[in-house]
């Protein structure tokens, strides 16, 4: 049968895919707009599963705080490059799958994954992520999803750009404290609220080389120890939060700052997009020439 050009309109307005690609599932369901949906749905998967394996290092982080304080949410997801993460399909994709967090109160990305992508659908989060996949032709994975929930304190965040966030929870204080806080977390890079925080692993590591350091030295072994110990805590006041100097004010610490406030740090995460995967450094050029070789 003849595919006419307002069905072809149709089913591209509908899918946001190529021409010709529609054209051909328009063929193929004899002119059946809402089968053709389903026909390119099927291998838009298909297509995803083989882009699945690929690094995707770059994307963005989004993040929804409740007006009330008491509730936050922040998701990192990721592209393989910084162009598809500025792509209006990407960041709508990103801010659809927070909303799904954030009504379901979803903990983790494993739970996540399996929600509705919108109310009364059958498609979930993950196959929204997928069908995406096969239309921009990128990797993208949900990598990782916190949220905060509190009665009595308040939780708040900042974002620096779309490449880091912070959330962060408090016990007493406001949200302007709270801003104030997350921002800090995003520049100075905390690992740990406080010294009791610190995974003993860490403080064994620095222990292990401060003390090949000062051994160097040739001093005696109990000013060895001390030196060792001099410098033990003031890596723990350098990597916990309320040991850090407040970026604001560097005259006060964070630990201060909180005690004017009557305020205690709960918890804190921060997210940088892509921290933790290991690229793949390509040239560019000798792989376009490899490719005009081939063929």
């Amino acid at each position: 049968m003849e595919i006419t050009a307002a069905q072809v309109k149709e089913l591209r307005e509908r899918t946001g895919s190529g021409l010709m690609e529609c054209k051909k599932a328009l063929v193929e369901t004899q002119g059946d707009v809402d089968a053709a949906i389903d026909l390119m749905r099927k291998q838009g998967l298909v297509k995803a599963g083989k882009k699945s394996g690929r690094i995707a290092a770059d994307g963005r982080i989004v993040m929804h705080v409740a007006a009330d304080g008491k509730q936050g949410a922040m998701l990192e997801i990721n592209s393989e490059t910084d162009f598809v993460a500025k792509g209006d399909d990407f960041n709508a994709f990103a801010e659809q799958a927070l909303q799904c967090a954030v009504a379901a109160q979803a903990q983790d990305v494993e739970q996540l994954i399996n929600l509705p992508f919108a109310a009364g659908s059958d498609v979930t989060v993950d196959t929204a992520r997928k069908e995406l996949i096969a239309k921009i032709g990128e990797n993208i994975n949900l990598r990782r999803l916190a949220h905060y929930q509190t009665k009595g304190g308040v939780v708040g965040g900042y974002m620096h750009g779309i490449r880091i966030g912070v959330l962060v929870e408090l016990e007493g204080g406001d949200a302007a404290l709270a801003r104030d806080i997350a921002m800090h977390i995003a520049a100075s890079r905390p690992v740990a609220v406080s010294e009791q925080d610190v995974p003993a692993d860490v403080i064994a590591k620095e222990k292990e080389i401060f003390s090949a350091q000062a051994a160097e030295s040739g001093k005696p072994a109990e000013i060895i120890e001390k030196m060792v110990q001099g410098r033990i805590k003031k890596f723990l006041a350098e990597v916990t939060l309320v040991g850090q100097p407040f970026v604001k004010d560097p005259e006060i610490t964070v630990s201060k700052l909180l005690e004017k406030a009557k305020a205690r740090v709960v918890r804190f995460q921060r997210y940088e997009v892509g921290e933790g995967i290991e690229k793949v450094v390509t040239d560019f050029a000798a792989e376009v020439m490899a490719q005009v070789r081939g063929g």
